[in-house]
């Protein structure tokens, strides 16, 4: 079976990750972008990153751009903007395609494993957030407008697994 562990993704540095290294944990995995009406949600997902990490959960955030060209700037800008004006500590990786051709591996499996509204696997807007469980199987899909803290009380629930 797979799962998101068994996928690697590059960290806005460019390093290299297998996503195996956060097996046990679980995980909030979200498409973001700095010029949408739903970038604030950063400061939401920080504030669910300080409560839980402790307890083993991660969020992981992986800027895309193809949503009104909403997340235009380089992994440098993109960075210091989530850092200098949302204070994010959770991990920043580098810009992917969410749909496509070229959508990222990881992105086609977690389409697949939970499809959004009416069955479709298509990602409609930034930050569209996929709840994680600790064998790095899929538990949900959350569309853009759910704000990070209606996701606590799953969240709670994965974590006592």
């Amino acid at each position: 079976m797979t799962t998101v562990h068994d996928f690697q993704a590059n960290r806005i540095s460019g390093q290299s990750v297998d996503l195996g290294e956060f097996r046990g944990k679980v995980l909030l995995i979200v498409n973001t972008a700095s010029q949408c009406t739903f970038t604030p949600q950063y400061k939401g997902l920080e504030e669910l990153y300080g409560k839980y990490k402790d307890r083993g959960f991660e969020v992981l955030a992986f800027p895309c751009n193809q949503f009104g060209a909403q997340e235009p700037g380089s992994s440098d800008e993109i960075d210091k903007f989530c850092k200098e004006i949302y204070d994010v500590t959770f991990p920043l990786f580098a810009k992917v395609d969410v749909n496509g051709s070229q959508s990222h591996p990881l992105y086609q499996f977690l389409k697949k494993q939970a499809a959004g509204i009416m069955g479709t696997e298509r990602i409609k807007w930034n930050f569209t957030k996929f709840l994680v469980r600790k064998d790095g199987s899929v538990y949900q899909r959350y569309a853009p407008y759910a704000v990070p803290s209606a996701l606590a009380e799953d969240i709670e629930r994965l974590l006592a697994e």
